[in-house]
């Protein structure tokens, strides 16, 4: 891990656990002090792993890498939106890196191989009034799935065992992700989402097809036609482009 760092190393505080309920459960609890780094808690083993809209993040024993980084915002400045999407970016370009072919990212929180997920993301904002504000990172990596893990996904699962032949240990690709992350992080405060978004367009899953979301309020249908500057989803209806704040994303059945 501390090869892949490299000079970045002195950022991050990492500490790593062979077992955990949850990362981020974790981070919100009990927040390490504010001394300028990026703090990281990494885990083998989650037994309480946690996705978007109350989700179940399954796991077995070295199947998956699991962590959570606390990153603070500048002081003052408002939460900005589409955190969870330059989370995805940083984890496709170092999956590119290491070789991975066919990344695509799913909005808001999902990477697919090939149309299969090989990972996901969850993005909580840190609570409490008199602290500076904060968001907790978690994500989850699928490193070698057992035979009979039997994840249930709309278009199937992968891991990094199917993608390389020589898959990365849990310490190298921590080191990795946390690299472009930390990059991704540095431009996305200067400069916001709008400086990452033609990137993250390139690796849209869903670009120019037809996809419903499945929201809380209402069911939409419409064509993919990418996000704005504020992360936020943009479908073609019938009767205009529609922005997408929140919601589930699948294939439109055709």
């Amino acid at each position: 891990m501390a090869a892949a760092l490299g000079g970045d190393a002195v950022g991050f505080s990492v500490v790593l656990l062979p077992e955990c309920d949850s990362t981020n459960s974790r981070l919100l609890a009990d927040p390490p002090p504010d001394d300028g780094r990026v703090h990281v808690l990494a885990t083998d083993l989650q037994t309480a792993g946690r996705g978007r809209r109350g989700r179940v993040w399954q796991s077995w024993p070295g199947a998956s890498l699991t962590f959570s980084a606390l990153w603070r915002f500048a002081p003052g400045a408002p939460v900005p939106a589409g955190l969870s999407l330059v989370a995805g970016l940083a984890l496709a370009r170092a999956l590119e890196d290491l070789g991975v072919q066919g990344v695509q990212l799913k909005w808001p929180n999902d990477v697919l191989i090939h149309g299969r997920k090989l990972a996901g993301i969850l993005v909580e904002l840190l609570p409490g009034r008199g602290r500076t504000p904060a968001a907790v990172i978690g994500i989850g990596i699928n490193r070698r799935l057992p035979p009979d893990a039997g994840v249930d996904y709309p278009t199937g699962v992968t891991d990094l065992a199917d993608c390389l032949s020589q898959p990365p240990g849990p310490g190298r690709l921590l080191g990795l992700v946390l690299v472009q992350l930390n990059r991704l992080l540095d431009i996305y405060a200067a400069a916001g989402f709008g400086a990452l978004r033609g990137a993250w367009q390139q690796r849209n899953a869903f670009a120019d097809l037809p996809v419903r979301i499945l929201g809380e309020a209402e069911e939409l249908a419409g064509i993919c036609v990418g996000v704005d500057e504020d992360g936020a989803l943009l479908l073609q209806t019938a009767g205009g482009v529609r922005r997408v704040l929140s919601g589930d994303v699948s294939l439109r059945v055709v």
